[in-house]
């Protein structure tokens, strides 16, 4: 049978490139299917400034014809010069359980790369590790919270096959309702006091106060996150169209700034885990999928925590704690969530682990990171 990798080049292309995943995954009960409409948009140099500073070129793997694969080499030029290097990405790859047929696609990809100079292929970010990042590895029971991706199992081999090897691991922690335990009851509220410490919601009107505070929030983000492994800071643009498109799911009570003698100091964001109603949206229309959220509002049982940070001035002084507390209260509390998940989490970022499992959490899936050396210096 003849295989054929082809650049993504047509808009009926780019379509094929966002729709093919159904062939995969249609039989699939964990997969959640994408928004067609939120793929186009993500991946359009026209409405998302990410790619004011990175590059893309899409491929499609063709089997006789039929489409059995797909990846996307991705350039971010603001990685590289923040971290002094020269590594590229691949996202958004999905593969037929066939070795040649990944190792085509992965060829193709590093091949782009290698002639933009870039020594190191990275991934699977999609488009971003600000974005979708990472390659489940362990925890298939279940389907993925909002925004956390979702694979077959053997995507694993197919990757490590090609000589991919590990570079980071990320943790997605389950916390139950238990952990509003006494003790982090006590701890949280001699930090407030120690620290002079107020928590309030995030404004989302008017306008002004929401602009004010997506700034605050910008800055905190950038500031909190600088040190960590293989962060960029997102310019206004980008944090801009960050936040609106999570507006329209944000629940406006666990978006929480935390201020320390009225100056903000840390923040958490949680968002309900819309995709236990947009699993049943199996077209990936938009229409269907707002149907689904009105009707099936009722079956959201669980949040994620997506961020939650403080400034380094103010870290290892129990402020997260506060946060983590907070945000849990109102989880549990006010919007009867059965558990909520707390992703993701470098492996090595001691503060927030430690942080989890004194939450009693426990780790219930892994994301994987991959390097390849594709051209030596």
């Amino acid at each position: 049978m003849s295989l054929t990798i082809v650049p993504v080049k047509a808009a009926s292309e780019r379509k094929q490139f966002i729709t093919m995943v159904w062939d995969l995954y249609r039989d699939d009960p964990n997969w959640v299917p994408p928004l067609i409409a939120d793929r186009k948009k993500l991946l359009d140099p026209e409405r998302n400034p990410f790619w004011s500073h990175a590059e893309i070129e899409m491929f499609l793997a063709k089997r006789d014809g039929k489409i059995v694969g797909r990846i996307a080499a991705i350039v971010n030029w603001a990685h590289n010069q923040v971290h002094n290097d020269k590594v590229g990405f691949f996202g958004f790859f999905e593969s037929e359980n066939k070795v040649s047929t990944a190792h085509a696609l992965f060829a193709a990809a590093a091949e782009w790369l290698a002639d933009r100079d870039i020594e190191v292929m990275r991934g699977p970010v999609n488009p971003s590790i600000n974005d979708e990042a990472g390659l489940l590895v362990d925890g298939f029971d279940d389907p993925p919270q909002i925004l956390m991706t979702y694979n077959p199992e053997y995507y694993a081999t197919l990757i490590e096959s090609y000589g991919f090897t590990k570079v980071k691991d990320l943790y997605a922690w389950k916390l139950t309702p238990d952990f509003l335990s006494p003790k982090l009851e006590r701890v949280q509220k001699a930090v407030r006091e120690r620290e002079n410490v107020t928590i309030r919601t995030f404004r989302f009107s008017p306008k002004s106060a929401f602009q004010q505070d997506i700034e605050i929030l910008r800055d905190i983000y950038n500031t909190a996150w600088e040190p960590n492994w293989g962060a960029v800071k997102m310019n206004r643009d980008e944090f801009n169209a960050l936040a609106a498109d999570l507006k329209p799911v944000a629940a406006k009570d666990i978006v929480l700034i935390a201020e320390s003698s009225n100056r903000p100091v840390g923040f958490a964001l949680a968002l309900p885990d819309i995709n236990q109603a947009l699993i049943q949206n199996r077209s990936g229309g938009m229409v269907g999928a707002l149907w689904h959220l009105l009707t099936g509002k009722k079956r959201i049982k669980r949040g994620r925590i997506i961020v939650l940070g403080v400034v380094p001035p103010f870290q290892r002084r129990g402020i997260d704690a506060a946060l983590y507390y907070e945000i849990g209260q109102r989880m549990v509390v006010d919007h009867k969530y059965t558990e909520a998940e707390a992703s993701w989490v470098l492996e090595d970022n001691e503060m927030m682990n430690r942080a989890a499992r004194m939450m009693k959490g426990e780790i219930y899936k892994t994301y994987r990171l991959y390097d390849k050396t594709i051209k030596e210096n």
